[in-house]
């Protein structure tokens, strides 16, 4: 099976994308706004894409701060129509400006091939999350964690669990990672190792399930770490006619995950066949 991505290629020396075809459209600004207060030679740097987050991007700031002395923040402000980018730009943080919507999480590949720091801690501009709940994620890479996940594997004690929480845990279990259950990079907080940015690339991380399953078919030491339960902070999502089409593009990015399994590990990812004798079968 072959499989075609649809992001940006990896701009910086020594990072490999998986066969990107398209890439991600370019900002409009040509230049990336600086600010001093992120530290010059940082150790973390936390990228937060936002689109019309006036009304919290402030707080997530103040949260992202706090998670290192060295700390950058990198705001990836796409397709917004409110005053994210002036806010963020007054809080000292580096924006990176899109007129246009970049779509579901582009904003992370963007941000990601912008840092500097050893640690890449992704997160949202609509999250606000206390200091205190994001440095578990820095403290695991810190001490060896390639890729630090959110353990939070959605809701499944309803009769009808929801597809993508579905998804996750299948996707885990064909990576014979059953242990993460529904944890994955689909999921922020979570963070990177240089060495995990290094090998997944850019354009990957903007399919998070691609990008989970890559980490660990590479042997990267990928471990859930601290539970921030995003279910009760995200907001609802609108619908389209009745459907929620961010849920039919994760579990396409799913589906693609597992064909990468497959494409690495043969037909029955790395499964026995059992004692079954197909060759008795005519």
């Amino acid at each position: 099976m072959s499989l075609k991505h649809t992001r940006t290629s990896a701009r910086r020396t020594g990072r490999r994308a998986l066969r990107p075809t398209r890439r991600i459209p370019r900002p409009v600004r040509s230049a990336m706004l600086r600010a001093a207060a992120n530290h010059p030679e940082p150790y973390v740097s936390v990228i937060i894409p936002a689109m019309n987050e006036a009304g919290t991007i402030a707080k997530v700031i103040a949260g992202a701060r706090g998670v290192h002395p060295r700390c950058e923040v990198i705001v990836v402000v796409n397709g917004s129509a409110d005053h994210t980018a002036d806010i963020a730009l007054s809080l000292g943080a580096q924006v990176i400006l899109f007129e246009q919507p970049l779509g579901h999480d582009v904003g992370r590949s963007i941000g990601a091939e912008a840092a500097k720091g050893e640690v890449l801690l992704f997160t949202d501009g609509d999250l606000v999350i206390p200091a205190s709940q994001l440095r578990p994620f820095v403290a695991a890479v810190s001490q060896g964690t390639d890729v630090a996940l959110n353990n939070y594997s959605g809701p499944v004690r309803g009769k009808f669990p929801h597809p993508v929480v579905l998804s996750k845990h299948a996707l885990n279990i064909i990576l014979g990672r059953p242990d993460l259950k529904g944890c994955s990079m689909t999921a922020v907080p979570h963070a990177l190792s240089r060495k995990a940015f290094a090998g997944l690339g850019s354009s990957l991380l903007s399919r998070p399930p691609l990008a989970h399953a890559q980490a660990v078919l590479d042997g990267l030491v990928v471990k859930a770490v601290h539970k921030i339960p995003v279910g009760k902070l995200n907001a609802i999502r609108p619908k389209r006619a009745g459907a929620d089409p961010l849920r039919e593009v994760i579990l396409r990015d799913h589906l693609d995950a597992a064909g990468l399994v497959i494409e690495r590990r043969g037909e029955r990812a790395g499964f026995s066949d059992g004692n079954r004798r197909r060759e008795m079968v005519r």
